[in-house]
């Protein structure tokens, strides 16, 4: 039988992060234009700011498979994983100065016009059918895992909680458009960062100094980072990291359409916020992965069996 972990605030804070989610695709879908021209409902108007734009660019793919999955990498192999930031730091000007002027240029909703206009409507037939495909999949993951993790510390049925989150998000998302995407995205992004931050000060206090983390991750065999071999059969090594990095990094920010549809919602005359946009997204990438490859497994190390349950339920199934 399931142990319910959570208190009272627990509840208040997840239920007023599903409300204020509910409320803001409320706000735009009866403010503004109303969400009544395609413009507006799917690229804001192409007048949004860098900041939060740049946040959604980040918050896109940061769901709860990174959140968990990449914690419970970490603990379990070591930090080496950390090693992928430098080929975002390689990938990054890859992205904003070779592709995103194309597509920034082309003025198109999706990638798949481009697609059309380069070899033809059956492309952007096949790769829009292979994208919605993707998603399908990735989307059944990015809810179930999370209703794992709400099933061991709340009790709540996987099944429920895969519906409430899942019927939260699609209202927020058909009401307010592409405007309540990205500022749900900027809620949620700094309720990720809270999080986060929140776990290196309780282990820190736990422990007795932010440094005892890392000393404990280094009695664990966690801080090894001298992994050089060329054998891709290895996990994790630094060439598979930053060479796989860089090509991971590539289809997600480079091309893909969730991230290229935002991009193209700036300004006209915004080309340089684009890049610095990317830029910045891809900083908010690597420091939230850093702070959780960093201190979430360390943390942990001599307490896995009361709190580390629920990272290995999910890397395990």
């Amino acid at each position: 039988m399931v142990q319910a972990i959570f208190g009272v605030w627990d509840y208040i804070i997840m239920s007023a992060t599903m409300l204020a989610s509910v409320l803001i695709g409320l706000y735009f879908r009866f403010s503004g234009g109303r969400q009544k021209t395609n413009d507006e409902y799917l690229l804001a108007d192409r007048n949004m700011a860098i900041f939060p734009v740049a946040v959604s660019l980040m918050a896109s793919f940061m769901s709860a498979i990174t959140l968990l999955g990449v914690s419970a990498e970490n603990y379990y192999y070591g930090m080496v994983f950390v090693v992928i930031n430098i080929a975002y730091g390689i990938a990054t000007p890859i992205a904003s100065r070779l592709y995103l002027p194309v597509f920034f240029g082309l003025q198109k909703t999706s990638t798949y016009e481009y697609l059309e206009l380069r070899f033809g409507p059956h492309i952007r037939l096949l790769a829009s059918l292979t994208y919605t495909l993707q998603m399908v999949l990735y989307n059944g993951i990015v809810l179930y895992a999370p209703a794992i993790v709400l099933e061991s510390v709340t009790g709540l049925d996987r099944l429920i909680s895969i519906l409430v989150v899942g019927l939260a998000c699609t209202f927020y998302s058909t009401l307010g458009g592409m405007k309540a995407v990205l500022f749900t995205d900027l809620l949620q992004s700094f309720l990720m960062f809270g999080a986060v931050f929140s776990i290196v000060i309780f282990a820190s206090v736990q422990l007795g100094g932010f440094e005892q983390i890392f000393i404990k991750a280094q009695e664990g065999g966690r801080l090894d980072f001298s992994n050089f071999s060329v054998d891709p059969k290895e996990r994790h090594t630094w060439w598979s990291l930053i060479i796989g990095g860089c090509i991971t990094y590539l289809s997600l920010y480079a091309v893909n359409h969730t991230q290229l549809q935002r991009t193209g919602i700036m300004g006209q005359g915004s080309i340089t916020g684009i890049m610095l946009n990317r830029e910045t997204g891809a900083y908010l990438i690597s420091l939230n992965r850093l702070k959780l490859t960093g201190l979430t497994n360390s943390k942990f190390l001599d307490r896995s069996g009361r709190y580390f349950v629920e990272f290995h339920y999910i890397y395990e199934n």
